[in-house]
């Protein structure tokens, strides 16, 4: 569980862990404060036992202390929970068993609910749209319209289990992405080596949505833009690569549209006190990281493919399957 600011949401995070119905885990806090406010902040009627801190001296982003508690301590499966989810006792047993069940998934999403409404959905697994931005499925909409294990396309990273095998066959989530879409990246290169994802409707967490780094915060703003790109040119088929500029240019518009009807994460920026100026300025940032980064995002692409047990059409098929359009990405 990686955490940056420790505070009083985490506790009840733990305290969640430590009610599971299954009891063989090991609860690992990675404190990417840089300055060990886990051990200042924790309350004294909270007990220490069964609770590792991993202090790696600054804030690595959130897939590299996943890959760091993993390391340290290696298990048959990783579940992660963001620090503002709490998740129902049977969280994890229902998760394993579903992976135990179906042995060519490599992850498992979990029923995520909005925290302040959990008759409502967070997430039910991921969708993902043709310029790579990807989607909580079923965000908003009521839970019982969700109450069926299926396969998806990835797991949102906010409350989720991977196989270990899928973990090391991938080498786990990239460490450069710091912040967002890192659990797209990851659930796209596990298809790309034959991986599915099931979705476990019995797994039931509640979220408190972007309480972090804010909802439509510049942060996010920046490292979503900046992280769809890598994702896409590391995972994408030529054809869909080739197009996804066009979708890009289309979501912006809608974005455009639903700023003006003060609807989707466009408006929130703005009713933040942030200029649309400043987001197109992201969005600059975002292309110009692009530029830099591409030799290496394009050896990665190079060794996904190599290394890929599925073609570009069943993968392609993968996309189509879970997508969503660029309309409603900007209008949720």
């Amino acid at each position: 569980m990686p955490t940056l600011t420790a505070d009083g949401p985490l506790w009840e995070a733990i305290e969640s862990l430590r009610s599971q119905t299954y009891r063989n885990l090991h609860i690992v806090i990675v404190d990417n404060s840089g300055s060990e406010r886990v051990a200042r902040n924790w309350p004294p009627g909270l007990a220490r036992e069964g609770v590792k801190v991993l202090h790696p001296g600054t804030n690595t982003g959130y897939g590299a202390a996943v890959n760091l508690a993993h390391r340290d301590s290696p298990a048959d499966y990783v579940a992660v929970l963001n620090d503002d989810a709490v998740a129902a006792p049977e969280w994890i047993a229902a998760m394993v068993e579903a992976l135990e069940r179906r042995p060519a998934m490599g992850s498992a999403a979990a029923q995520v609910r909005l925290f302040d409404n959990p008759a409502k959905l967070d997430s039910a697994g991921m969708r993902i749209a043709a310029d790579g931005t990807s989607k909580q499925r079923g965000h908003g909409s009521p839970c019982a319209d969700y109450g069926t294990e299926e396969e998806v396309l990835l797991a949102s990273g906010s409350a989720a289990m991977y196989r270990a095998a899928m973990l090391e066959d991938t080498g786990g989530f990239d460490d450069r992405y710091f912040l967002y879409c890192e659990d797209t990246d990851l659930g796209l290169r596990a298809r790309w080596a034959g991986w599915g994802c099931v979705y476990v409707p019995s797994a039931k967490v509640t979220h408190r949505y972007s309480h972090s780094a804010g909802r439509a915060s510049k942060l996010k703003a920046y490292y979503v833009e900046r992280n769809r790109l890598r994702t896409i040119v590391k995972n994408f088929p030529f054809g869909p690569l080739v197009h996804s500029p066009f979708a890009t240019y289309e979501r912006y518009w809608h974005h455009l549209e639903a700023m003006r009807g003060g609807s989707g994460a466009a408006a929130q920026f703005t009713k933040g006190g942030s200029s649309a100026v400043y987001l197109i300025w992201c969005v600059v940032r975002a292309h110009l990281s692009l530029l830099w980064s591409l030799p290496a995002l394009l050896r990665q692409r190079r060794a996904i493919r190599r290394e890929a047990r599925i073609g570009p059409e069943q993968f392609m098929k993968a996309l189509e399957e879970y997508s969503i359009s660029v309309r409603e990405v900007a209008w949720l």
